[in-house]
């Protein structure tokens, strides 16, 4: 009788990976046929052009990450390659994933609203996953993947994204819907007469309607959290003003309103908005200490709000309801770092191998563990790592400088010959050798991010 051949399982999801390494290749390469040009070696200079912008767009298009419920895996010219090399396919299953990371950057800013760029960022063992925003494709993929990872490991911005993240039209239609006014006309009414018209409104109510107004405010809730992830900001903060105004001790909506608040005050540069963050991140602690996921939570704020005093101070808070708050453990690890203590790391990182909820969560927690424990024993490693990081840090100084001083010069090599010959030459020259340190620097980088070997357990 014939075996039967398990059926394929089907992609619920994919997108593009992210393009950045593609277009810095094609800007160096494009670089390359502009020098070939002015050395008057026109043939090879069209075919490095010409190649180029063949090659490159087809490998973006073709590069690939697809999801279908269990299994992430890379597709494409470059994945296959790889593959080819190192005799193995670019996948992993859910349950390997270690840590889920999410890089925000402002692209746009009119008035109280920001545009967002998101980058997600999944590891697991020694691979890497990424893919930026961009589309219905990006939602979807995310709406796909993040539910099916566990909350220890992923970051805050996961589990906005994961619970918020929907397209910009359906999130201002749902605002209009409950009654929430345009940017505009928010920056034309008073806080406080807003304040007073609500305050009326409550006392008019009819007091068997609390049930309405419940829902009202979960509804409030949801909208405030799914305009301040499409970026508007304003129209965000007066949902949260009106659901504060039903739920005013609800514990998670003041931690919703704290991370608002520092949203604000990153995208208008305003340190007072930060200290209202900051309150609202301790009142959110005060109102929820019997919840240890709250508790990690906000310590994760303080943490990135570069308070790691009290940061710390939440996180044992958070142990002490939970001994096995796994991120807890992490955020003590953290914080033991920036103190510059590495037994206090150590010890926090065997504890949150103890209670680790999955093998994955384990693995890493072991990683992080050996790799301190050998910095702290091992007083030759300890200074090869410590040569590696200042040169890391080295590097990228000079990376920076050198992507300055290529822009100035190029721009002067350009524009140079309209001028004097002798200043377009000056301008390529230092233009090159500035693209040539810029290369160095970012493959020094590349060379130097790796920690030293370490064997690992297999778990």
């Amino acid at each position: 009788m014939a075996r039967a051949i398990p059926a394929k399982p089907k992609r619920i999801a994919s997108v593009r990976t992210s393009p950045g390494g593609y277009f810095v290749t094609a800007a160096i390469l494009t670089f390359v046929s502009l020098v070939l040009l002015r050395t008057h070696h026109d043939l090879a200079a069209l075919v490095l052009t010409a190649g180029t912008w063949s090659i490159i767009p087809l490998l973006v298009l073709t590069d690939r990450l697809h999801f279908d419920g269990q299994t992430i895996s890379r597709t494409g010219l470059v994945a296959f390659g790889s593959r080819l090399l190192r005799a193995r396919r670019q996948l992993t299953t859910v349950e390997e994933i270690e840590r889920v990371d999410i890089a925000t950057r402002r692209t746009v800013r009119r008035g109280g609203s920001v545009r967002y760029r998101y980058r997600v960022e999944i590891g697991a063992r020694e691979q890497t996953f990424a893919f930026s925003s961009g589309g219905a494709r990006f939602r979807h993929m995310v709406r796909s993947l993040l539910p099916r990872i566990l909350d220890h490991k992923v970051d805050a911005r996961a589990l906005d994204l994961r619970d918020h993240l929907r397209d910009a039209k359906s999130v201002r239609l749902e605002a209009r819907r409950l009654g929430i006014a345009p940017a505009s006309v928010l920056e034309q009414t008073a806080e406080r007469t807003r304040n007073r018209i609500d305050q009326r409104r409550r006392e008019d109510a009819d007091p068997e309607s609390s049930s309405d107004e419940a829902e009202r405010g979960a509804m409030l809730r949801k909208a405030a959290n799914d305009l301040r992830v499409v970026g508007r900001l304003r129209e965000s903060a007066e949902a949260f003003r009106r659901a504060l105004l039903i739920s005013p001790r609800e514990p998670w909506l003041i931690y919703e309103y704290a991370r608002l608040l520092r949203s604000q005050a990153s995208a208008f540069g305003d340190a007072r908005l930060l200290g209202r963050a900051c309150a609202a991140l301790r009142l959110a602690a005060q109102r929820g200490g019997d919840d240890p996921r709250l508790l990690e939570r906000v310590a994760e704020s303080f943490l990135e709000y570069a308070d790691p005093a009290r940061a710390a101070k939440v996180f044992r808070r958070a142990l002490e309801v939970d001994q096995n708050a796994y991120r807890g453990q992490l955020g003590l690890a953290e914080v033991a770092l920036i103190d510059g203590k590495l037994a206090h790391m150590i010890h926090h990182y065997n504890e949150a191998l103890r209670t680790a909820p999955d093998k994955a969560a384990a693995r890493l927690a072991r990683r992080e563990a050996d790799y301190y424990a050998r910095l702290n024993n091992d007083e030759d490693y300890l200074a090869a790592e410590l040569r590696r990081m200042n040169w890391l840090e080295g590097s990228g100084r000079v990376q920076q400088l050198a992507a300055r001083v290529s822009f100035a010069a190029l721009l002067v090599a350009l524009v140079g010959p309209s001028i004097n010959q002798v200043l377009a030459g000056v301008g390529w020259a230092l233009a090159s050798s500035s693209i040539i340190a810029w290369i160095g620097s970012l493959a020094t980088r590349k060379f130097l991010s790796g920690r030293g070997r370490i064997a690992i357990g297999d778990f």
